[in-house]
């Protein structure tokens, strides 16, 4: 059973902003971040225990084919992006909305 998914609205314009930046570059590779970044959030929202925390009760799922990294927090009953985040960005911006 997975449970429901809430972003954080700085998380979703992250998403978004990297899916544009990405059709910038190839016309239908948006589509492909958007899908592994999707395939990162059920993997989060199926088996949330699974995966390192990074930072008290912060977790993080890694993507595949891009430099991006998922973060979250396991509720009792949701889980909750804090960020869809380049590897490259500075982490303090991440760990400030915990």
């Amino acid at each position: 059973m997975s449970l429901p998914v809430t972003f954080h609205r700085a998380a979703s314009a992250e998403f978004i902003e990297a899916s544009a930046w990405y059709e910038t570059k190839r016309v239908g590779l948006a589509i492909e971040f958007m899908a592994e970044i999707d395939r990162c959030v059920s993997l989060a929202s199926e088996q949330p225990l699974q995966f390192v925390v990074v930072r008290e009760d912060i977790r993080r799922v890694v993507a595949y084919r891009f430099p991006y990294s998922v973060y979250f927090r396991a509720e009792k009953h949701r889980i909750v992006v804090l960020a869809v985040f380049h590897g490259s960005r500075d982490p303090a911006i991440w760990k400030s909305r915990a």
